[in-house]
């Protein structure tokens, strides 16, 4: 359904996209993974014809973006990462306006946002410059289903809004995959990982992995501990000069420590803490995350620079 194949973008001397290549299939939920200006918004003006690439192709439903920009424009629903419809216009008023533009009317389509649209029915006179954040992440995903695409690009579609709408969102995103539409969404959020069926993780215009979540996680080649300390700070920087350490970074109140496979054993790690004074700390096994893996796979690639 989408093809990217060496893809490349520049702007002067900064690389946002380095040969990117990735496919998503037919009714599949593909996730873009990456922190801000890793190169996912420029991935998908690209696809979505609103910027040329300087190398590479890229195909939807075998539609050239840059020779069939046209027709691709029409198989395809587009949610920029930036609120992008008329402020000034209503809620129903913007609905109809893009439903117009393809052709087509509400009433025709709107068995496919019934469950997103009737959440902000009750406010279809409000301008939608005056809508909270979640609602108008809903009404720019109707305008973006009005028209009955075969694929959805969604560009950072639950930045700035809160936990509930977050999830209330990706809730929605599967409904419509169970529908048969492509989707290929980006996020900052590496929990967010898990709702997809496939990721990949891309960071500096380049594509580190590409996989399930679970086989992401479940390949994670070294060994994770979960380090609990009052002294966050202190306990990390002891932990970066112990021998083998491939990282050390803050969860929350919980310290992550990867080493490299089979060196160490939580007893040997206690046994060198407490050689350093530290006294209060617990140390267990622990399961990888996704964010675990991002940063494992960047530091890697900085190594190969």
């Amino acid at each position: 359904m989408i093809e990217v194949k060496d893809l490349h973008k520049q702007y002067g001397d900064i690389v946002a996209l380095d040969k990117v290549s990735l496919t998503v299939g037919r009714g599949e939920l593909f996730g873009l993974i990456g922190p801000d200006g890793a190169g996912k918004t420029s991935l998908m003006r690209i696809l979505m014809s609103l910027l040329l690439p300087d190398g590479g192709t890229a195909t939807m439903n075998e539609l050239d973006v840059v020779k069939d920009y046209k027709e691709v424009r029409l198989i395809t629903g587009y949610m920029p990462g930036r609120f992008s419809l008329y402020p000034d216009l209503t809620v129903e008023e913007n609905l109809k306006f893009f439903a117009t533009v393809f052709g087509t009317t509400i009433q025709e389509n709107y068995y496919l946002i019934k469950d997103i649209y009737q959440q902000i029915e009750p406010f279809k006179n409000r301008r939608a410059g005056k809508l909270s954040g979640g609602m108008k992440q809903k009404l720019a995903l109707s305008c973006a289903l009005i028209h009955k695409p075969e694929i959805l690009i969604l560009d950072e579609p639950t930045t700035g809004v809160d936990a509930v709408s977050r999830k209330e969102f990706w809730e929605m995103l599967k409904r419509l995959k169970s529908m048969g539409i492509t989707i290929l969404v980006s996020t900052p959020y590496m929990d967010e990982a898990s709702m997809c069926d496939r990721i990949a993780l891309i960071q500096q215009g380049r594509l580190m992995s590409v996989a399930t979540p679970h086989e992401m996680i479940e390949s994670f080649p070294e060994d994770l501990w979960a380090v609990h300390t009052r002294k966050i700070y202190e306990t990390s920087k002891h932990l970066e000069k112990l021998s083998s350490t491939l990282s050390v970074n803050s969860f929350g109140q919980v310290l992550h420590l990867v080493t490299s496979k089979g060196v160490h054993s939580a007893e040997s790690i206690q046994k060198y803490l407490l050689e350093k004074g530290e006294l209060e700390i617990t140390i267990e096994p622990s399961s990888a995350t996704i964010e675990d893996v991002f940063i494992l796979l960047m530091n890697h690639h900085k190594h190969l620079k």
